[in-house]
């Protein structure tokens, strides 16, 4: 029995990375933010939702990592439980949760609960190199340098605004896509090509077209962006011939909403911004 069993998991598709929103909104505004999250988007997922929506794949598919991200995902209230419900629905992937490190002391449960699982790794990302940001973070740093030591648990602190870049000119109602024409190169140097993401229990390419039609509720958008809101993701009801060419597709023509080159940007005070645009996450 447990041969079968094993011969059948390896039947199973492998995922390089699978994403989860948990939390939509966040606490700073990141000038062209892939995932949108710097346009005062709100709402988080339940915790009935995921699970209702990672049944209906992991029976399907395996995962090797699988990320609890938003938005910013410490905004939500019982993000340490999500934890387990990844755990429960994929044994074997590696849990990582990606943060701004700002809102981790509402969840003090949660060191605890990353050490017992143990195949787990907080990403602490870094948005801004100026004095003011960098003093924000240091009870940041303070509180994940004493969960590693009291717990040891695997942290990585992110730089991200080293590569930080244009993913979309514009903003709200005036932002556009990229029209570069060449959407193998687009692929090509996407940083989240291996990013699909569990979304309305669906699975998506990449987050800019999963949090597309959230853009389109909110703004007003040209209809440049219609053939990219006409994208549609892999349902879980999907034969396992879709199932594998959705696995396998690279470029397609989705790609074309983003650019073909690396447009590379100083990332202005995210913290600043945040005052301007959305506030404070409460």
């Amino acid at each position: 029995m447990q041969r079968v069993r094993s011969l059948f998991r390896r039947e199973r598709l492998v995922f390089p990375k699978l994403e989860l929103h948990v939390a939509h909104g966040c606490n700073l505004s990141c000038e062209s933010c892939s995932h949108y999250s710097n346009h005062a988007h709100s709402g988080t997922v339940s915790l009935d939702e995921a699970d209702r929506w990672m049944g209906l794949w992991s029976r399907r598919i395996d995962v090797v990592w699988f990320s609890l991200l938003g938005g910013e995902p410490t905004i939500h209230p019982e993000l340490p439980a999500f934890v387990g419900l990844v755990r429960r629905h994929w044994p074997g992937a590696r849990i990582e949760i990606v943060s701004n490190g700002f809102f981790l002391h509402r969840h003090p449960t949660l060191p605890a609960i990353l050490a017992a699982d143990g195949n787990t790794q907080l990403c602490v990302s870094v948005h801004h190199p100026s004095e003011e940001y960098q003093a924000r973070l240091k009870s940041v740093f303070d509180l994940v340098e004493a969960w590693r030591r009291e717990h040891g648990l695997h942290i990585e602190i992110r730089p991200s605004d080293k590569n930080w870049t244009r993913r979309y000119e514009g903003f709200g109602d005036t932002m556009s896509p990229f029209e570069d024409g060449d959407p193998r190169a687009s692929w090509e140097i996407c940083p989240a090509r291996h990013c699909k993401q569990l979304h309305d229990g669906q699975i998506w390419k990449c987050g800019p077209l999963a949090y597309l039609p959230m853009q389109k509720a909110k703004y007003r958008l040209s209809g440049k962006w219609d053939p990219y809101l006409a994208y549609r993701p892999l349902e879980p009801g999907c034969s396992m011939a879709e199932l594998r060419a959705f696995a396998a597709l690279e470029d397609e023509d989705a790609c074309g909403m983003c650019s073909s080159t690396k447009r590379l940007f100083e990332l202005p005070n995210p913290l600043r911004r945040s005052k301007d645009r959305v506030g404070t996450a409460a």
